[in-house]
């Protein structure tokens, strides 16, 4: 039986993976650093201390890692403040399972982004635990966060079902023993190998709260 719910952020609750993308291109080449095409995807389910050292090391971007991180979460920030992009059905989807579970939070996402948005969006009290990637060893696809998450909830791994999106966050899941339920972003297609590791498969988050009464 599944006994709590641990939501991804990004990309499931928030349409922000353009976001990211645009405020690290633009710190990239104000600095005279060397944005790439691939460098979103290769960043996709990094932890904050991951990307910032891949965009000193492999973009070249000439600052310290920790100061690249601060940038583009203050920048990022001031973004979400103005708009907060939210999925079609992401509040009402957490409001209505957090009265029949309880919740959780496992994002790559820096903590004070992690704040905002629950702040914005008046969702704070409705999890149980948050836990960024930056507070664990290692970021998705591994599956510290999702472990570190189930901690705290005082629950099993394998008794969470896991709410993703992308190709190192259904494996970060996974891995971790969880029942992992997908909606996939046209805009950004998790792999089809990483695909196939879903238990489930959901066109939006409107159909969360009914398809998570099958599993047992």
């Amino acid at each position: 039986m599944i006994a709590a719910v641990i939501f991804d952020l990004d990309g499931v609750l928030v349409d922000s993976e353009s976001v990211w993308d645009s405020v690290r291109e633009r710190i990239t080449r104000e600095s005279g650093g060397r944005w790439h095409e691939h460098a979103q995807h290769d960043m996709m389910g990094m932890s904050s201390l991951e990307w910032s050292r891949y965009m000193h090391e492999a973009l070249g971007v000439p600052m310290p890692p920790e100061e690249i991180s601060a940038l583009v979460v203050e920048r990022l920030m001031e973004e979400y403040r103005r708009h907060l992009p939210l999925l079609p059905g992401a509040v009402e989807a957490v409001r209505e399972l957090a009265v029949r579970w309880p919740l959780g939070l496992a994002s790559s996402s820096n903590r004070p982004v992690i704040d905002l948005v629950l702040e914005l969006t008046g969702l704070t009290d409705r999890f149980a635990a948050t836990v960024s990637s930056e507070e664990v060893a290692r970021g998705k696809p591994a599956p510290d966060v999702y472990l570190e998450t189930a901690r705290r909830l005082e629950i099993e791994p394998t008794r969470c079902a896991a709410i993703e999106d992308s190709t190192n966050g259904i494996r970060s899941a996974k891995a971790a023993g969880m029942f992992v339920a997908v909606v996939p972003r046209p805009d950004f297609p998790p792999a089809p190998d990483a695909l196939e590791l879903a238990d489930l498969v959901l066109d939006s988050l409107v159909e969360l709260p009914t398809a998570l009464d099958g599993p047992g």
